[in-house]
């Protein structure tokens, strides 16, 4: 199954450097997901050929700008071209209030439904179950209501052993008890246990997304275990005054975090616009979680690859 997130955004608070705001496309089994939406986001979505027209859900961790600013533009691209199938937005509250008001004042209908889910800053919640994944919010810790965001593939069926069916002439109406566990009695009575005839499926993986939050171990279990953890580092260990002023973390903090919680691979973002080029921030985090990647935009990272 298909399990990849592309960059679209990884700045902060301002574009610069060629940097957007925060915005990453997430691609599970050819189901599109819009993980924030900085300012220019749909702008990114054409350059790296990401169809809006695919994406159904859109997660908005928290209501500072640069993580929410490009999403009215996109719902009213999106009506401009015609959808008409609903479009489910999960963030804070007040997110409908200010969506709301902007459809009021530019006399504007949309052609298509929109479905809120709120998220709860103040506890974790299952905010998403289909037959791919379920989705969790995270309560992170910013100074204003902010939520990260887990999504955990489901377990696949087990998997047929092709050859050894038709070996044993097992019927196709016997291959879908198979694949969930059972075990085969063919008519000489002779029984057939389940794990010499199918395999099993790979472990679900796993991807964290941790938008802007000081350094708290509040979260850090809801996190643990990630295949691909994404964990802003908005600033260099020497700025952590700063980091600690604004509610932000280093680039040393997020691999430390990842360490900590038992992160198969670091993928570090939400770069300040002090920062030119990214290389100390990739080292730093490094010093102490090797396998760290920058959320380089137009990257398309495999979760598990």
């Amino acid at each position: 199954m298909k399990f990849e997130v592309t960059i679209l955004g990884s700045s902060s608070a301002t574009p610069i450097f060629n940097r957007n705001p925060t915005g990453q496309a997430l691609n599970i089994n050819e189901r599109l997901y819009l993980i924030d939406c900085g300012e220019g986001t749909q702008q990114q979505m054409l350059r790296f050929d990401v169809k809006a027209s695919r994406i159904d859900h859109i997660f908005i961790s928290h209501l500072h700008g640069d993580h929410y600013l490009g999403l009215v533009g996109l719902l009213s691209s999106l009506h401009l071209n015609g959808r008409k199938k609903p479009l489910k937005l999960y963030g804070p509250p007040q997110l409908k209030e200010i969506i709301d008001l902007q459809l009021i004042y530019s006399e504007t209908t949309l052609q298509y439904p929109l479905e809120f889910i709120f998220t709860n800053a103040q506890n974790a919640e299952v905010i998403l179950d289909n037959t791919d994944i379920t989705v969790e919010s995270v309560p992170l810790d910013h100074g204003i209501a902010c939520t990260g965001f887990v999504f955990r593939e489901k377990k696949r069926l087990r998997k047929l052993i092709k050859d050894k069916l038709d070996q044993l002439n097992i019927p196709v109406a016997y291959f879908s008890p198979l694949k969930k566990g059972a075990d085969y009695i063919a008519p000489d009575g002779t029984l057939y246990k389940n794990d010499t005839l199918t395999l099993d499926s790979e472990e679900p993986k796993m991807y964290a997304y941790c938008s802007d939050t000081s350094s708290n171990e509040k979260y850090f279990g809801q996190i643990s275990g990630a295949t691909l953890l994404y964990h802003e580092a908005t600033f260099l260990q020497n700025m952590l005054e700063r980091a600690n002023e604004t509610h932000h973390t280093t680039a040393l903090q997020a691999g430390e975090i990842a360490l900590k919680t038992n992160a198969k691979k670091l993928l570090i973002g939400h770069f300040s616009a002090r920062y030119k080029t990214l290389t100390e921030l990739l080292d730093e985090a490094r010093s102490v979680f090797p396998n760290t990647e920058l959320a380089i935009e137009g990257r398309t990272f495999m979760i598990g690859d």
